[in-house]
């Protein structure tokens, strides 16, 4: 029955474009952040604050976007997706990674139904000197996403330590040097519009983990291992949508649909406007996959140290059933990193 329904919709769903949200959604992303961080200049401190949050949610837009863009759901020519992606990554910190790069990866998620990565995060903290790991560990429990960090600044200087990456130093150093001008300039004109523009990325970056973090339970392998085979069914069983509302459901829109992760997985051509007419055609809402706003944060919070420590723990008990008690969740699985 959802095959042929996602048959249906592949062809329905794409050509309904709205060409009015997805401009709004844009010039919104675009204005909220030159308008974020004007507001962090100004030296009135209910205005700072207001700046944060507006330059967070754009921050957040823009990977949200970046997203449609990899999926090329906005633009019917690849081109112009492309450009528009590329611009979206370079809002984001993404950029270091280039869009076509993490199209690819994204897509192969999609095709292969499995994560892939090459930095073993769990392994990689059980070998760091003990006062090394606590302190990473300290700066997590305190929200401070020291791992996503290291993440990114070990690829960004990849080039350095990894011969397959050396032909990468020359457009590294070019965006290094565009990116660390800038927030140069900005940290001269206004330290204090710097700093807060740190809180912005900090939050977008804890934004993007919390809705990665209960999405999937896929199974994780190394580059060049042979993959199992995995069919719609296991896709869909190992995948969770974790929307802001199922009630009120324009508040997903905060997030751009992002949380209609099932719905995603089944046609993943659907553009983020249609995701919840898409999502009431598709499933009859008594499914399991749905995981409330409550349970979301509550495991978030609790389980912010284990997941660092032993992995995503156990989902589904031994009578098949979701057992969202011990849903510990994943860790940095972002689209914007290459794994």
């Amino acid at each position: 029955m959802v095959t042929t329904v996602k048959f249906v919709a592949q062809n329905t769903y794409f050509e309904q474009q709205k060409p009015l949200w997805n401009t709004i959604a844009i010039v919104y992303t675009f204005l909220g952040y030159i308008g974020g961080i004007t507001l962090l200049i100004i030296p009135t401190i209910w205005l700072n604050l207001f700046g944060v949050v507006l330059l967070t949610h754009s921050l957040v837009f823009s990977a949200y976007l970046s997203h449609e863009f990899m999926h090329s759901t906005i633009f019917k020519q690849r081109r112009w997706n492309v450009i528009f992606g590329t611009a979206m990554l370079w809002l984001n910190g993404g950029c270091y990674y280039g869009f076509q790069a993490l199209t690819l990866q994204h897509i192969a998620h999609h095709l292969d139904r499995v994560d892939v990565f090459i930095f073993d995060i769990i392994a990689a903290i059980q070998k760091l000197p003990r006062l090394v790991r606590l302190g990473i560990l300290v700066l997590e429990w305190l929200y401070f996403p020291i791992l996503a960090f290291w993440m990114r600044w070990r690829y960004i200087t990849s080039p350095w330590w990894n011969l397959e990456h050396r032909q990468e130093r020359s457009r590294m150093i070019l965006i290094l040097a565009i990116r660390g001008t800038l927030f140069i300039l900005l940290g001269l004109f206004a330290f204090k519009a710097l700093l807060l523009y740190s809180f912005s990325y900090i939050g977008m970056i804890t934004v993007l983990r919390w809705m990665d973090t209960f999405q999937h339970t896929y199974e994780a392998f190394p580059p060049g291992a042979t993959l199992p085979k995995r069919d719609h069914n296991y896709e869909q069983a190992n995948t969770f949508s974790n929307l802001l509302s199922r009630r009120y459901f324009w508040l997903n829109l905060l997030l751009l649909n992002f949380g209609y992760h099932n719905t995603h997985h089944a046609v993943m051509t659907c553009p983020w406007h249609s995701l919840h007419q898409l999502d009431q055609e598709l499933f009859h809402h008594h499914e399991k996959h749905y995981i409330p706003l409550l349970t979301q944060l509550i495991n978030y919070h609790r389980f912010r140290i284990t997941r660092l420590l032993t992995g995503m723990g156990q989902v589904v008990d031994e009578n098949d059933s979701l057992n969202l008690e011990h849903f510990y969740g994943a860790i940095e699985v972002s689209f914007l990193t290459l794994y």
